[in-house]
Protein backbone atom coordinates (compact mmCIF):
# COMPACT_ATOMS: atom_id res chain seq x y z
CA UNK A 1 0.00 0.00 0.00
CA UNK A 2 1.28 3.44 -0.82
CA UNK A 3 -0.09 6.89 -1.31
CA UNK A 4 0.06 8.56 -4.92
CA UNK A 5 -0.16 12.15 -5.12
CA UNK A 6 -2.01 13.08 -8.50
CA UNK A 7 -1.54 16.45 -9.48
CA UNK A 8 -4.92 17.03 -11.55
CA UNK A 9 -8.03 15.02 -11.67
CA UNK A 10 -8.07 12.07 -13.90
CA UNK A 11 -12.11 11.41 -13.26
CA UNK A 12 -11.13 9.20 -10.98
CA UNK A 13 -12.87 7.86 -7.45
CA UNK A 14 -12.87 5.61 -4.83
CA UNK A 15 -12.36 1.91 -6.10
CA UNK A 16 -10.89 2.93 -9.71
CA UNK A 17 -8.32 0.96 -10.67
CA UNK A 18 -5.25 2.43 -12.35
CA UNK A 19 -1.83 1.56 -13.78
CA UNK A 20 1.18 2.58 -11.38
CA UNK A 21 4.36 0.97 -11.30
CA UNK A 22 3.72 -1.24 -14.06
CA UNK A 23 0.43 -2.96 -12.07
CA UNK A 24 -2.81 -2.72 -11.06
CA UNK A 25 -3.75 -0.60 -8.38
CA UNK A 26 -7.29 -0.54 -6.53
CA UNK A 27 -7.67 3.25 -5.11
CA UNK A 28 -9.01 1.98 -1.97
CA UNK A 29 -9.75 6.23 -0.58
CA UNK A 30 -9.45 9.59 -2.13
CA UNK A 31 -9.30 12.65 -0.52
CA UNK A 32 -9.17 15.97 -2.79
CA UNK A 33 -6.75 18.42 -1.37
CA UNK A 34 -6.90 22.42 -3.00
CA UNK A 35 -10.46 23.11 -3.89
CA UNK A 36 -10.58 26.70 -2.42
CA UNK A 37 -7.53 28.07 -1.52
CA UNK A 38 -4.77 25.29 -2.48
CA UNK A 39 -2.99 25.58 -5.92
CA UNK A 40 -3.95 26.36 -9.28
CA UNK A 41 -5.14 22.56 -9.50
CA UNK A 42 -6.80 20.23 -7.35
CA UNK A 43 -4.91 17.51 -5.89
CA UNK A 44 -6.08 13.77 -5.63
CA UNK A 45 -4.20 12.34 -2.06
CA UNK A 46 -5.01 8.76 -2.94
CA UNK A 47 -4.09 5.61 -1.00
CA UNK A 48 -3.65 2.74 -3.87
CA UNK A 49 -3.29 -0.85 -3.13
CA UNK A 50 -3.26 -4.26 -4.75
CA UNK A 51 -6.35 -5.90 -4.15
CA UNK A 52 -4.86 -8.92 -1.86
CA UNK A 53 -4.25 -5.20 0.56
CA UNK A 54 -8.09 -4.87 0.72
CA UNK A 55 -8.60 -6.51 3.94
CA UNK A 56 -5.52 -4.22 5.62
CA UNK A 57 -6.87 -1.25 4.40
CA UNK A 58 -10.53 -1.95 5.60
CA UNK A 59 -9.43 -3.22 9.00
CA UNK A 60 -6.67 -0.15 9.00
CA UNK A 61 -3.86 -2.71 9.22
CA UNK A 62 -1.53 0.07 8.73
CA UNK A 63 0.10 3.34 9.53
CA UNK A 64 -0.64 6.03 6.87
CA UNK A 65 2.04 8.22 8.27
CA UNK A 66 4.55 5.31 6.97
CA UNK A 67 3.16 4.81 3.61
CA UNK A 68 5.71 5.56 0.88
CA UNK A 69 4.29 8.23 -1.35
CA UNK A 70 5.03 8.87 -4.90
CA UNK A 71 3.19 11.51 -7.08
CA UNK A 72 2.37 11.82 -10.60
CA UNK A 73 0.62 14.55 -12.90
CA UNK A 74 -3.21 13.63 -14.25
CA UNK A 75 -2.15 13.05 -17.81
CA UNK A 76 0.77 10.15 -16.81
CA UNK A 77 -1.65 7.99 -15.21
CA UNK A 78 -3.27 5.23 -17.02
CA UNK A 79 -7.10 4.71 -15.67
CA UNK A 80 -8.37 1.36 -16.30
CA UNK A 81 -11.38 1.64 -14.84
CA UNK A 82 -12.89 5.16 -13.18
CA UNK A 83 -14.95 4.19 -10.40
CA UNK A 84 -15.76 1.34 -8.63
CA UNK A 85 -18.74 -1.02 -9.85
Amino acid sequence: MKKLIVRGDPGIRRDAIIEWDGEEQVCFAIDRQGEFHGPDEVQLWCTIGTEAEREAFDKREYVPHFLEVDSVDAEALTVIQKRGV
